[in-house]
This record gives C-alpha cells, sequence and structure tokens, in this order.
C-alpha cells in the first residue's frame, strides 16, 4: 500500500508537470505579451554581422554565427556567453544548426566558401569539412527522425544530403534544381517539416516553392539501382531524376506573370526563407522581392490566375450582399486553373445580418475606407470576416479597400475577395464589376473585357455608368496597344511557363511541376525584403499564432496570422533585420541582423518606462516600405549608405496610377 501510494504521488506530480508545460506552452505567447513585447538584453561578442540563430531544443542554448567566421553558444537566460571558437571557414557563416540527438554537443555550419562544417563543441573542434558545394551554401537543415542526417541548400542549385554514420568525406546530391531550371538556379533555403520528417521544403530562384518527399526520392533511388538496366541511361532517365509525385510547387498566384514586370525593373523575386508550422501543416515563405505568404498544405487550392467567366442569364435582385427577394442566380465553380462562372442557375439563400458588435466592427471599417485609410479599413473588415466567414458584402468591401490602397499583390487579394463574395453571392453586383477591374489590372485584359461583357449582360441598368464606360475605354486602349501585346495573357497558361532563355531555360518537367502550383491561404504586408538573401519570417506561439518577420529598414513586423493584421513593429537593428528565432517554450525572441550583436526580447513588466524601439506609426513605416520595394535599386542602394532619396520619403505607394476618378460607386464605395 505504501509503494502504491509512492507511485500514486509520482504519478500526480508527472501529470501536474506534464499539464504545467502543457498550459505554459499553449499560453506562452498572447496578445497581452505581444503588445508588451520589448527588448531585454543585447549579446555582444561577435565583429562582424550575425547571419544565423538557432535554439537547441530545450531552449537553454542559442548558437550565432556571423561574418567574423566565429560561432558562439550563449546561455540567453542569462545573457552570458559560454563558448566561442573559430569555425574554419573563410567566409561569412549564414547557417548553424545543432544535431539532433547529439546532447548539443554537435553543431553545424554552413558558409559563404562553399564549406559545410560539422564541429564538437565540447573539445572545441571542427570533426568533418564538407566541400561538395560549388557555391555558397545558404542554408542546413536537421530532423530529429534523422539523428544523424542533415541537408544543405546553396547557390549551385543543388540540396546535398550527408550521413554521418555512412561516409564523413562525401555528401550526395537530393534534389538537382539546374536538372529543372538551367545552370543559373539558385537554393536559398530549406527546412524539413517537423510531425513528419519526410517531407522538405526548399526556397530557390523565383516565386515557386518546392516540397519534396524524401522517402519517395530514395526509394526511386535505390529502385534505379536494383534494376537490371540500371546501368543505362537513357534520355529518358535524364528527364526523371524525381519520381513522380515527389514534388509539389507553392507559388502566390500572381507573381509568374508579374515576372517579365519585375525583371525589366530588377526586381529579383527569391524566397529567402522557408518554415512550417509546429503541427506541419502549414508553410510559411519570406519572398524576396515581395511579401510573406502562407500556403495550407491540407486544404490546397489553385491559383485564381485564369478566370473565363461565361455569359450569365439571371435575376439581380441579390445585389451587394443584401438580400430584397429570393433572388436566384449564376453558381460558381472551382476548375482546374480558377474560378468560373457557370450557366447553371442556383438558389442564393439570404444573407444572415451580422451580430451587432461585428456591424459596428463593419460601420468602422467603412468610415475608415471614406477617410481613405485603406490599410485601417482592410484590418477592420479582416477582423470581421474572420469571424463571419460567409459573409459576402465582408469580402466585397475588402476588395474594394484593396484596390484603394495598391500595394504589391492587393489587386489580386482583391480578386480573391471577389470570387469569394460572388460564391456566398453569385448576385453581388459590385463584386462582378469589380472582378473585371481586377483582372484588367492584373493585365489578364481579354479575360477583364469577357468578364465586364458578363456583368453588362447580368446587370444591365449598369452597362453605362461610368464606372463600365470607363473600364472598358481601358480595356478597349489596352487592347490595341502596341505595347502591351506582348504581354497580353489571352491563351491564359504559357504565361506562367515562359522562361526567359539562355541556360536559364526550363525543363518539361518544371513546366508540368509550375502547372499544378497551389496558391496561398494568407499574406503579410508591411516589411520590406529586397536588400539580403537571408532574411527570415517565422511562426511565434505554439499555436503559429503569429507571423515574425524582418525587415530592410531595420525593424521587425509582427502580424495576427489568421487576419493578417499588422499588430506590433519593433527597431530591432540600426539596419537590417534578417535573423529572428523564437524560443520553443517561452515568449521570447532573439533577433539579428547587420549590427554585431544579437538582441533578446520578451514582454517588458507594466511598470517599465515607455520602450523606445516601439514604431508607433505602423502604417507609416509599411506604406514607406512599399515605396521602398517599388523603388530603382540604385536608390534603394544610395538609402542604404545614407543619402536621402526623395522618392523613397514622400509620394504613393505601388508605383501605380490613381483610378479614374469618373469610376462611378458601383466600384469605389464600400456596401
Amino acid at each position: 500500500s505504501v509503494l502504491f501510494a509512492v507511485v500514486s504521488v509520482v504519478l500526480v506530480c508527472f501529470m501536474q508537470e506534464r499539464g504545467a508545460l502543457g498550459f505554459e506552452r499553449h499560453y506562452h505567447v498572447t496578445d497581452p505579451f505581444i503588445r508588451r513585447l520589448g527588448l531585454e538584453a543585447e549579446l555582444q561578442g561577435h565583429s562582424g554581422c550575425v547571419n544565423c540563430l538557432e535554439w537547441n531544443e530545450k531552449g537553454d542554448l542559442l548558437a550565432s554565427g556571423s561574418d567574423d567566421q566565429h560561432t558562439i553558444v550563449w546561455d540567453p537566460l542569462h545573457h552570458k556567453k559560454l563558448l566561442s571558437m573559430h569555425t574554419g571557414h573563410t567566409a561569412n557563416i549564414f547557417s548553424v544548426k545543432f544535431l539532433p540527438h547529439s546532447g548539443d554537443r554537435i553543431l553545424i555550419t554552413g558558409a559563404a566558401d562553399s564549406k559545410v562544417h560539422v564541429h564538437d563543441l565540447t573539445v572545441k573542434e571542427t570533426i568533418h569539412m564538407f566541400g561538395d558545394h560549388t557555391n555558397r551554401v545558404k542554408r542546413i537543415a536537421t530532423a530529429p527522425m534523422w539523428p544523424n542526417t542533415f541537408w544543405s541548400a546553396a547557390e549551385d542549385g543543388l540540396i546535398r544530403q550527408y550521413d554521418l554514420r555512412e561516409n564523413s568525406k562525401r555528401s550526395e546530391v537530393l534534389i538537382d534544381l539546374t536538372e529543372y531550371c538551367g545552370q543559373l538556379v539558385e537554393a536559398k533555403c530549406l527546412t524539413v517539416n517537423p510531425q513528419d520528417n519526410n517531407y522538405l521544403a526548399v526556397g530557390a530562384s523565383g516565386p515557386f516553392v518546392r516540397l519534396y518527399d524524401i522517402r519517395m526520392i530514395h526509394n526511386h533511388r535505390k529502385s534505379m539501382k536494383q534494376s537490371p538496366s540500371a546501368g543505362v541511361h537513357t534520355f529518358c532517365d535524364r528527364q526523371k531524376p524525381l519520381p513522380d509525385g515527389a514534388a509539389q510547387y507553392y507559388v502566390a498566384g500572381h507573381l509568374p506573370v508579374k515576372l517579365p514586370d519585375y525583371n525589366n525593373r530588377l526586381r529579383v523575386l527569391v524566397a529567402t526563407y522557408v518554415t512550417f508550422s509546429p503541427d506541419g501543416t502549414e508553410l510559411l515563405v519570406n519572398m524576396g522581392g515581395e511579401q510573406v505568404y502562407l500556403f495550407d498544405l491540407t486544404y490546397k487550392q489553385r491559383p485564381y490566375t485564369f478566370l473565363l467567366p461565361k455569359k450569365c442569364h439571371a435575376s439581380g435582385e441579390v445585389q451587394n450582399g443584401k438580400t430584397s427577394t429570393n433572388g436566384v442566380s449564376n453558381g460558381i465553380h472551382l476548375h482546374s486553373n480558377g474560378f468560373r462562372l457557370s450557366e447553371g442557375r442556383a438558389h442564393v439563400s439570404p444573407q444572415v445580418e451580422l451580430p451587432p458588435y461585428l456591424e459596428r466592427i463593419k460601420q468602422q471599417a467603412n468610415e475608415a475606407f471614406a477617410c481613405q485609410l485603406w490599410t485601417q479599413a482592410i484590418q477592420l473588415y479582416s477582423k470581421a470576416v474572420q469571424k463571419a466567414p460567409n459573409n459576402a458584402m465582408l469580402y466585397g468591401n475588402r476588395a474594394a479597400a484593396y484596390m484603394k490602397r495598391k500595394w504589391d499583390g492587393d489587386h489580386y487579394d482583391a480578386l480573391r475577395d471577389c470570387l469569394k463574395a460572388i460564391s456566398l453571392n453569385p448576385c453581388h453586383l459590385k463584386a462582378h464589376f469589380r472582378l473585371a477591374r481586377c483582372l484588367f489590372e492584373l493585365k489578364y485584359v481579354a479575360e477583364a473585357l469577357e468578364c465586364l461583357d458578363d456583368f453588362k449582360g447580368k446587370f444591365p441598368e449598369q452597362a453605362h455608368s461610368s464606372a463600365c464606360d470607363a473600364l472598358d475605354r481601358d480595356i478597349n486602349a489596352a487592347l490595341f496597344s502596341k505595347s502591351d501585346n506582348a504581354e497580353d495573357k489571352k491563351g491564359g497558361g504559357p504565361i506562367r511557363l515562359r522562361a526567359t532563355g539562355r541556360k536559364d531555360s526550363i525543363s518539361e518537367d518544371e513546366m508540368v511541376l509550375r502547372e499544378r502550383s497551389y496558391d496561398y491561404k494568407f499574406r503579410y504586408c508591411g516589411h520590406c525584403n529586397t536588400t539580403t538573401d537571408i532574411k527570415e519570417a517565422n511562426f511565434f506561439g505554439s499555436n503559429a499564432q503569429y507571423i515574425v518577420s524582418g525587415s530592410d529598414d531595420g525593424s521587425f513586423f509582427i502580424w495576427e496570422k489568421e487576419t493578417t493584421n499588422l499588430v506590433r513593429v519593433l527597431q530591432g537593428d540600426e539596419s537590417i533585420v534578417n535573423c529572428l528565432q523564437p524560443h520553443p517554450s517561452y515568449c521570447f525572441l532573439a533577433t539579428s541582423g547587420i549590427d554585431p550583436v544579437v538582441r533578446l526580447w520578451n514582454p517588458r513588466p507594466e511598470s517599465e518606462t515607455l520602450n523606445g524601439r516601439v514604431v508607433v506609426d505602423m502604417e507609416g513605416a509599411s506604406q514607406a516600405n512599399q515605396r521602398r520595394m517599388n523603388a530603382d535599386p540604385l536608390e534603394v542602394m544610395l538609402l542604404n549608405m545614407g543619402y536621402r532619396i526623395t522618392g523613397l520619403t514622400s509620394g504613393g505607394a505601388g508605383g501605380s496610377d490613381d483610378e479614374d476618378s469618373s469610376e462611378g460607386q458601383v466600384q469605389c464605395r464600400p456596401s
């Protein structure tokens, strides 16, 4: 009985401790904590830019790598330097990782000297040196299920796999991107799914992010070796380096068609960081030259890029999210390339009225819209959409705000909102019209004309409105413009497959994979990522409630994941914040950048004086970053050198002209 009592007490204590840990990890990042986040300490020790940070699994050690070719292991909770060693690299260190199940004894580094080094921290020695890459090594990835294995991504376009048990001198090529994208492709980042270590995500040159099944690749290689014809290499073998189904691509739907424009402006698209959510169901990408995107790996959706509306003939009794009678109209169904307006008739259920507190939020959003506070309106509509995801009016209104703000990607988000509004209410008048305008702004001119014709047929009373006439003139001018003929996307698909020739021509396999890409779920705006190609974005919180990203303006940005609303901006560096690594268990964040220090952030006491690193004008910072992203690269370089450039400190964001003021209320005013 005494033994039973002791066991019972131990079990109860264990369950209490486990429950306390679970509670701690569940609630360690909350909104009040985020709003009190401030600088706790600066860790001094490096003499160059700090390019990479890595927590150990327990969260009691933090490793950093720098341009000074040293790695430092810190006790961040006590702000102490525990160990500093020269890594043997001869150039900047870009990645540092603890090897799983090594007792935090083994540390891996990758650097600009094209080398990967493995270090034993207990003796401060480099025990393995790999020189298989031929260009800068940008990222190292590890996985708990593969305790002696790790991977590297380098600018030679290769993903290499290392197994310390089998061979301490060589590595094998797991993925060769040059076989798909030509000799100029560069791999920039990679990460392994924390819940299923068989899946590896890779970011590289261009807007596409790739997800690979490692197990399928290995099984394919084994079967090739065991095949009787394994020694005979045919043309087909070289064209199929990966088995069918081993790769899945993801891309923000509007980016492939914007590539020619970006290239003309010397604006480079490249994935600078990829990471999975803690539960492995989402993939976050910091897209250099653009925004931060979140992809849902469970509920996938095709890009809404190739919309071909069909004529519909139905009454328009349900308009702009409001129902006057039992109207019926065409339905919308998803096909391989996006939404298509079908010719069938579907019953439209009356729009459910918003509860009073959401109605107040909507009215606040409408007031912000009327005051031309576009971002504030978008954030309020987004807050309401999260609580009422089936309300067509909210999507339609948010689309209008996106179209007026005109930041990069706003017209595509507006197009998505219009399609959502029409799917919920096929007779939403304003959503139909805004859809045509979005297609035009996205340079789908022929599709915009067809969509506008569809709108006129469905809503004949609006056919000769000032808004319709203005859009009609714009479309016809574009159709007959010689400068636009080369970029006219009539015929759809091939535009997203075009290569620019030379050594970067893409293979047929790559074309197929790109055509099968999936679109993003959420987009996060406000930061700027154009100057460095190691800028990170991460999930913050055990439930990934927040998104954090560094920025070229020396700040880091924090968004609510589900609403995409910006909630906090903090000054994290004198120049650029590149690295943000959240603690695995606490509301504790480590950041670094151009400054030779590591900064630690946590919720500050309410009694503490005002935090001088808080950027109060988040909207102003976001607008400045939009201007910076659309500026001439030379101007940005001069700005980074300390020169004031007028075009970057005043004027509108997004680099596009204002919409024709004659376009009537059918488009502009929210419902």
